[in-house]
C-alpha cells in the first residue's frame, strides 16, 4: 500500500489528477447551468456541489505539485469529495429504483462521482489540516446543507422531488460521516504523513 501512495505523490500522477479535476469540474458547472440561471445571486456559491468540491481539490493538488500545502482546502476538499461524490451515487441510484431505468449519463455520474468520493481519501495521507480546519469545513458543510434543504437550493431531481425530506435527512448524516472521516484519515492518522 505504501508503494500506491508514493506513486500517488509523483509529478506525472499529480499532473494526471489535475487534468481530469480541471475537465470534471468545468463540466459541473456546466452540468449546473440551467439551475444557476434560476438561483436568486446569493446562493450562486451553495448551488453547484459537487464541482465546487473538486475545485478545491484540483486546488489542492496543484499546490501538491509545487510542493505546497493548503490545508484548508484540503480539509474542504476531503469532506466535500467525499460527501457530494457518494450523494451523487445515491441519488442515482434512487432515480434507477424510482424510474426503473437509468440514461447513461447516470452510469457516467455514478462512476465519475464515486471516483471523486475515493480520490479525496487516496491523498489523504499528504493532507496537512488541523482540528480547526476541519471545524470550518464541517461549518460550511453543514450550512450548505441549511441552504440546499431549508431554501430549497439542492440539485434538481424531478422524479425525487417527493422525497426532499427524507433525502435531506439522509444528507445531513451523510455530512457527518464525511467529516468524520476527515477526522479519520488526517488528524488520527496526522503522525503517519507522507511528504511529497
Amino acid at each position: 500500500m505504501k508503494w500506491f501512495q508514493y506513486l500517488l505523490g509523483q509529478k506525472p500522477i499529480i499532473f494526471i489528477m489535475i487534468l481530469i479535476n480541471f475537465f470534471g469540474t468545468v463540466y459541473g458547472y456546466y452540468w449546473y447551468r440551467y439551475q444557476l440561471a434560476d438561483t436568486p445571486a446569493h446562493f450562486y456559491i451553495f448551488v453547484p456541489d459537487s464541482p465546487t468540491a473538486s475545485l478545491f481539490f484540483l486546488i489542492v493538488v496543484a499546490a501538491f505539485l509545487m510542493k505546497k500545502n493548503l490545508p484548508l482546502i484540503e480539509a474542504l476538499a476531503i469532506v466535500t469529495l467525499f460527501k457530494y461524490g457518494i450523494w451523487a451515487v445515491i441519488m442515482n441510484l434512487l432515480v434507477l429504483l424510482v424510474n426503473g431505468s437509468l440514461p447513461w449519463e447516470g452510469y457516467m455520474l455514478i462512476a465519475s462521482h464515486f471516483g471523486m468520493a475515493i480520490q479525496g481519501i487516496l491523498y489523504a495521507p499528504y493532507y496537512r489540516f488541523k482540528a480547526w480546519h476541519l471545524i470550518v469545513a464541517a461549518i460550511w458543510t453543514l450550512h450548505n446543507d441549511v441552504i440546499d434543504y431549508v431554501f430549497g437550493m439542492m440539485p434538481r431531481y424531478s422524479m425525487l422531488m417527493d422525497y426532499m425530506n427524507q433525502i435531506g435527512y439522509m444528507t445531513f448524516w451523510l455530512s457527518l460521516i464525511s467529516i468524520f472521516l476527515g477526522y479519520y484519515f488526517v488528524i488520527r492518522k496526522s503522525s503517519r504523513k507522507l511528504q511529497l
